[in-house]
């Protein structure tokens, strides 16, 4: 398994480190939760199948697809969906230039065409914002045909080689729909849960290495009750999100941990008996 990873990883390759370069994990890379999940989205990658990666707000998904982009040395063209999405974001536009006194018509290309020609990734942040009738426009991009022919200029694109594609999902979420089923089954699916224990604190102390001890282990413990009061359905995921937990480190290095906690997690959620609970559990830990 690992000799597939690497001999993809030295054909994608466009730079080596530096002597005075740091490693993924020393630059704040992507640290799994799970045995073997990071090598197994690699597998993926390398046999040019789509990844999509499904899990809470803060769980890391955008951070994953970075470390990944960094792993190949793979540069990463981001689509961040919504309701607005069309196929111009997608695909690129149409716009009047006007050169040495004359006037033409350009094609501005969009993060899809871009990536297909260049090899690059093509990452679809929060895939299921976008409108259901936005994205059947992928679906030739995403299965085995790796092509697109674009509306706007008739060109027919067959992908580079090693041109990826890494989606990501919340599911649940207000805003949200379910993903059309022939959508859907273009994907490798991976589920991202939240870091915790020894990986979790790896990234606290790595990005902040001048933190106390006692500083640490109180937001870890505050952590983990946040997260068993997620399981057992009394706040919402994203009180127990690493994003969250890591502004608080970064607030409370500067401020008392109640009040950062309060800036940081509680006062994002619009459910004021979930503001309190938060609170409550702080008091705790903190006094």
């Amino acid at each position: 398994m690992n000799s597939i990873i690497n001999n993809e990883q030295q054909q994608r390759q466009t730079r080596r480190y530096g002597e005075n370069e740091t490693s993924l994990i020393q630059e704040g890379g992507y640290i799994s939760p799970i045995p073997d999940l990071w090598e197994d989205i690699l597998i993926g990658v390398v046999l040019k199948k789509p990844i999509l990666l499904k899990g809470p707000s803060g769980s890391g998904k955008t951070k994953l697809a970075q470390s990944i982009s960094e792993f190949f040395h793979q540069p990463m063209h981001s689509v961040n969906c919504s309701v607005d999405l069309d196929a111009e974001s997608l695909l690129g536009f149409k716009t009047i230039i006007t050169k040495d006194g004359q006037t033409f018509i350009e094609f501005v290309e969009g993060p899809v065409v871009q990536a297909m020609k260049k090899g690059h990734i093509l990452y679809i942040d929060e895939i299921n914002m976008a409108k259901p009738e936005t994205l059947p426009i992928l679906h030739s991009v995403l299965d085995h045909r790796r092509m697109l022919t674009n509306p706007f200029t008739g060109e027919v694109i067959h992908a580079h080689k090693h041109f990826t594609v890494i989606a990501a999902i919340n599911e649940g979420y207000v805003g949200t729909s379910p993903m059309n089923e022939a959508l859907k089954n273009r994907f490798v699916s991976f589920a991202i849960p939240y870091l915790a224990g020894v990986q979790l604190r790896e990234i606290i102390q790595n990005q902040f290495p001048e933190a106390s001890p006692t500083l640490v282990d109180t937001m870890m413990n505050i952590n983990e009750d946040l997260k068993k009061q997620v399981v057992n359905g009394l706040l919402s995921e994203e009180a127990a999100s690493v994003r969250s937990l890591l502004d608080c480190f970064a607030l409370a290095e500067h401020i008392p941990v109640r009040r950062a906690i309060q800036y940081a997690i509680a006062e994002k959620l619009d459910d004021k008996m979930e503001q309190k609970l938060i609170m409550e559990l702080v008091d705790t830990w903190v006094k």
